[in-house]
This record gives structure tokens, sequence and C-alpha cells, in this order.
């Protein structure tokens, strides 16, 4: 297998990351996050029509009813659709929305679902999803302190803020809005990045104990080469379902779709630059990883 010379672009892929990491920062810390629904607090409704509904004639009636902030969108069949409006509408105003959709669109429009969301459950959702990412992170360290080194935990870890950082800085760059499903998402790349990158150090690990004579460099060089083909598959044909989902699963699901997408980008980026990179720059050796030489009986090795 022909060895490709990742270390030795490092420096370039690091200033890239860099670059990456402070736009996100400047943009979450200018722009922020377009918070959805979820987490700022507001009104759900849920519509059956007795017929197929243009989404966009439904529009036009909760703009004429002069709420431009209502987000409205496809749900299931044809014949549903989900509105949002903003926490600054109040309950009876939703009621008096629904009965105006019924006035001018269908007579025999059903209210199935009408949910409210406070700002308090909100602002708890946000807190308890940045407490879940945290844990998670936690979790990995430890799982990667034990069952490798400490200085993969740590560069393990560093990728993963590195993908996520640049992920929210996606979503907030475009205005994308961030609710529940996003954040799932995010969990989700945790996961999906951390599985790349355990792959490609069991085998740094792997053939620092083969390669005696290696460099570490060359090692890793080496390692990922050898799991460059494992890693591109798995990458591309989950990229290919995600671009499916993106274009033809509507509105409801491209939030999800689109920060997976971004995400296993970055991920798989990470996992073959960044992680194995901040590796070496941690000063990661051989003798970290061979296995304690025993005593005899008389104290020899």
């Amino acid at each position: 297998m022909k060895k490709l010379d990742f270390m030795g672009h490092r420096k370039i892929a690091l200033a890239i990351s860099c670059l990456l990491l402070a736009i996100s920062v400047t943009s979450l810390a200018l722009r922020q996050l377009n918070w959805g629904l979820d987490f700022t607090g507001g009104t759900l409704l849920e519509l059956h029509f007795s017929e197929s509904v243009n989404i966009e004639d439904l529009r036009s009636t909760i703009l004429d009813a002069g709420e431009p902030n209502a987000i409205v969108v496809s749900y299931g069949t044809d014949r549903d659709a989900l509105i949002r409006l903003p926490k600054s509408v109040p309950e009876a105003s939703s009621q008096v929305l629904v009965t105006l959709i019924r006035q001018q669109l269908d007579p025999d429009l059903e209210l199935k679902r009408q949910e409210f969301v406070g700002p308090q459950v909100g602002e708890e959702l946000r807190e308890q999803g940045g407490l879940a990412m945290l844990l998670a992170s936690a979790c990995i360290m430890l799982y990667i302190s034990f069952r490798f080194q400490a200085r993969f935990a740590v560069a393990s870890v560093a990728a993963l803020i590195h993908d996520v950082i640049i992920t929210l800085g996606f979503f907030s760059l475009t205005g994308m809005e961030f609710n529940l499903t996003v954040l799932a998402a995010i969990l989700a790349v945790i996961g999906y990045s951390i599985n790349d990158t355990i792959v490609v150090f069991d085998r740094i690990r792997e053939n620092f104990r083969k390669l005696r004579i290696a460099t570490v460099p060359d090692t890793i060089n080496i390692s990922i080469s050898e799991t460059m083909d494992r890693t591109l598959a798995t990458s591309f044909t989950t990229v290919l379902v995600l671009v499916a989902l993106a274009v033809f699963g509507g509105e409801m699901i491209l939030g999800f779709a689109t920060a997976l997408l971004v995400g296993i980008c970055v991920g798989t980026y990470s996992s073959i630059f960044i992680a194995s990179s901040l590796l070496q720059t941690l000063g990661v050796s051989r003798q970290d990883l061979l296995p304690p030489a025993l005593e005899n009986d008389e104290g020899e090795s």
C-alpha cells in the first residue's frame, strides 16, 4: 500500500482548522445561533387538511394574519402541516389564526395538536443539551485514556471540540434554525467522529508495536494510509444517504441532515489530519505504548 505523507502537510491542515475555528467562534460570539422553538419557547400547531394543501398558500394566509415570524413546514403527508409561532404570540392568537385558516383554505381543517413551550423550558433544554455534550466528551476521554493512553485522549477530545465548534459555526453563519433535532445530530457527530478516530488510533498503536524502526511521523502516516479506504468508504456512503435526506426529506429533517452532513465531513477530515497531528504534537512515542518489561524472580529484566 502506498504511504501518503499526511504529517508532512499537518501544518497546512492545522492552519486551515485554526481559520475555520476563528470564523466559527467569531460568528457564534457576534451572530449566535438561530435558536428554534424548542429553546426559545412558543406555540406549535399541527394541522390536518381534508385535501392536499399548498404550503405557499398557507404561508400567505398566515402572513396576511400578521404573523411574519411564523414557520410553516410540511409534515407527513401533503395534507398535514406544522406551524411554529414565536413566544411573543399569545395562545389566544393561535386559535384566531386557526379559525382564519379554516375560513380561507379549508372549513374542515382539523387541529390535531397544539403545544406551548415556555421560555423556562427552552432555557433548561439549552443547558441540558450543553451538559450532554460535555458529559459525552468526558466519558470519551476516560474511555480512551483507559484503552490507549492519556495523550490519545487529549488529542481525540480536542478533535471532537474542533468538529462541534465548526458545525455550530456553520449554523451560526447560515442562520439555519438550531432545534432539538440539530442537537441530536451534533451528538451523533460526536459518536461518528470518535469512532473514526479510534480506528486510526488503534492502527497507530498496533504499528508502534510492530514497526520498531519507523519514526513517529512515518508510523502515523502508514497507519492513516492503511485505514484510509475504510474511512473514505464509510464517510462516502453515509454522505450519500444524508444528501438524499436533505434534498428529498422535507423541511422537518433538513436541519438534522445538514448538521450530520457538515459534521461527518469535518469529522472525517479531523480524524485524518487533526487528531493524529495533535498526537504527534503532544509527543507520543513508541515507549508510551510498549508493554512494561517483566522482571524475573532475581530482579533481572
